[in-house]
């Protein structure tokens, strides 16, 4: 078990399937191993870390923090192997490949190719008016999705010649209660996606078709974090409470966290061909 001193905030899986990667706001970064139940520190910050990602093909960890840089980490050395200084805070990243995007305050969201990790491919603004919660690299490449506190997800092509596929939609509301979104992940077969949020449900969607595959019964507390497994046949998700309102709404006795796994059936992530109209 990896312990922190203070709030874990994230966590990633190195792609062996046999480490894990912890981080938090003691701002600190620590791996375990799962063969021999060994933990130590492989990242510190000068803020607390907010996301990270293990990156296959540097065989490097990326860490954000709130100190407003991303840091790559050898785990074998104690000082970063890269330090990228950012315009904001970071909230959110997704690395997928030679792609890494990363969200921070003030809505700015930066892209980078990881061949060059020094440099900046691109910056833009989000599409969302809201502040970002999430963001998640397409497995094409190709663009990503942005989630943001007032449920809403954008989707956002960088290529510009692709900007007439870019739209956003609302998800995550009840009448007039707005819920945030909080995690957005891709599935790793059929590339559709899920998006969970803090009113406690989670979603499959098609980008492409731009539909709703599948719609899940709402649970007690918000979900404030999810994930696939490998293969797509798991989708865990953690059910507890999100602060979203603050401590004085947080109740210790109805406030239990809870680890769910939802076994996906093929209708619900398998994406479904275009309607067509017959317009002409």
């Amino acid at each position: 078990m990896i312990s922190h001193d203070h709030p874990a905030l994230c966590s990633t899986w190195k792609d062996d399937g046999a480490t894990v990667f912890s981080g938090g706001c003691d701002k600190q970064a620590k791996m375990w191993s799962l063969a021999t139940n060994q933990t130590m520190t492989v990242a510190v910050h000068d803020a607390p870390i907010k996301d990270m990602a293990w990156i296959p093909e540097l065989n490097l960890l990326v860490t954000g923090s709130l100190d407003k840089t991303v840091k790559y980490w050898d785990t074998r050395q104690q000082s970063p192997a890269h330090t990228q200084q950012l315009p904001e805070r970071c909230y959110a990243l997704s690395v997928k490949q030679s792609l890494m995007v990363v969200g921070t305050a003030d809505r700015n969201i930066i892209i980078f190719h990881l061949q060059q990790p020094q440099n900046e491919l691109k910056r833009i603004v989000s599409p969302l008016k809201f502040q970002t919660r999430c963001v998640a690299a397409f497995p094409d490449q190709q663009g990503f999705l942005v989630g943001s506190i007032e449920g809403r997800v954008g989707v956002h092509h960088l290529d510009e010649q692709q900007s007439s596929k870019n739209f956003t939609f609302k998800c995550h509301r009840e009448g007039n209660e707005i819920y945030s979104v909080n995690s957005l992940n891709f599935h790793p077969v059929h590339h559709t996606f899920a998006t969970a949020g803090s009113d406690g449900s989670f979603n499959f969607w098609d980008k492409d078709s731009k539909q709703r595959l599948k719609a899940m019964q709402r649970c007690s507390q918000p979900i404030p974090c999810s994930t696939f497994n490998h293969d797509g046949s798991i989708y865990a998700y953690a059910v507890c409470y999100d602060w979203s309102k603050g401590a004085e709404n947080h109740n210790p006795a109805a406030a239990k966290n809870h680890i769910f796994l939802h076994l996906p059936q093929e209708s619900e992530v398998k994406a479904k061909p275009r309607v067509s109209t017959g317009r002409k």
